[in-house]
């Protein structure tokens, strides 16, 4: 088995080939964009530079020091979603550093990028192949971590549920406003909307506003993001649901590049960001810090505008401790 000092190395090796122009990885993110065209080289870049610099730093070694590495290795099999680029890459980073053999299958989505990195790994040290493995079928497994939609989270359950598991299923975000916020807070908050197409759980997909809020600084702050409106495929979405609301006489807000509707759900269509209003914002807050459909509540009593995207190390999803359950197996 690889030493885990020879792993970290290799990770943090790892990630300063992500941040290269080496021929390969390029043509890796361009066969990426021209199998799921959501991967645009904004959208991988940006996951890019996030799991390269809160993940794979000089912080890498004080995390993992914090942890009890397995003793007793087991073969854990993990099912990554495919909705924005390297979602999969955290499950990942925690199996490999936990002393188990990971067995990963892939999203038809997010099957490239993934796959490059772990050959990668595998061409600078030949004996991980004993460890890290990307198979079809994840059989003889021990544990699993697997994520997916509601619906899925069902079979994975089904599956899965006689043995450890963490299994993820839908989960979004939402934000508090108090009308005292700043253009540069407004915008950035626009990027927790809009980044990413707004396709991870960690997009905000409802915003809570006071009583006769005033709408129009927020659609101003929104400009910045005035060109995901060309992306054909946000294009169809936002043409789509912009005639349901027709047809269903339904009130909206619209700069044309986003629609408002006044609505209880915090998850909405893409393209598509419900708002409601408050009262009292002290019980909004408790209120939604019990709703387990709530993966980051973005304001000034949350998440920090325009930090919805950039999950760090100890940022696990759902809020389930990955490396602990990998360390107690």
């Amino acid at each position: 088995m690889v030493d885990i000092n020879r792993k970290i190395y290799l990770l943090q090796k790892l990630g300063k080939y992500m941040l290269s122009s080496e021929e390969a990885w390029e043509n890796a993110k361009q066969w990426a964009q021209s199998k799921n065209a959501w991967f645009t080289e904004h959208t991988i870049n940006m996951a890019v530079g996030n799991i390269v610099q809160r993940m794979l730093g000089e912080n890498l070694n004080t995390w993992r020091a914090g942890y009890k590495i397995a003793v007793a290795p087991k073969k854990v099999g993990i099912v990554m979603a495919g909705n924005i680029p390297l979602v999969g890459f955290h499950d990942f980073l925690c199996s490999f550093l936990s002393g188990h053999k990971t067995c990963i299958k892939l999203s038809g989505k997010d099957e490239v990028l993934m796959q490059h990195l772990v050959e990668q790994l595998l061409l600078w040290e030949p004996q991980l192949a004993d460890e890290l493995v990307i198979a079809e079928r994840l059989n003889d497994c021990d544990a699993f971590i697997a994520t997916g939609s509601n619906n899925t989270s069902r079979y994975f359950e089904a599956y899965f549920g006689k043995y450890p598991h963490i299994i993820r299923r839908n989960r979004t975000s939402v934000a508090v406003l108090d009308g005292s916020e700043t253009r540069a807070e407004l915008e950035l908050l626009g990027d927790d909307i809009f980044e990413y197409f707004g396709m991870g759980c960690r997009n905000v997909s409802h915003i809570y506003v006071p009583e006769a809020y005033n709408f129009t600084p927020l659609f101003e702050a929104f400009e910045k993001h005035k060109d995901i409106i060309n992306h054909n495929k946000y294009k169809n979405n936002f043409d789509y649901n912009l005639a349901l609301l027709l047809l269903n006489k339904v009130h909206y807000l619209s700069d044309n590049v986003v629609l408002l509707t006044e609505s209880s759900s915090v998850f909405s269509p893409l393209s598509v960001v419900n708002y409601s209003y408050y009262t009292d914002k002290m019980n909004l807050l408790e209120t939604l810090k019990c709703n387990d459909d709530i993966q980051c509540l973005v304001g000034h009593d949350g998440v920090a505008f325009g930090n919805s995207q950039c999950p760090g190390l100890s940022d696990y999803a759902d809020g389930v401790d990955t490396m602990q359950f990998l360390c107690d197996l």
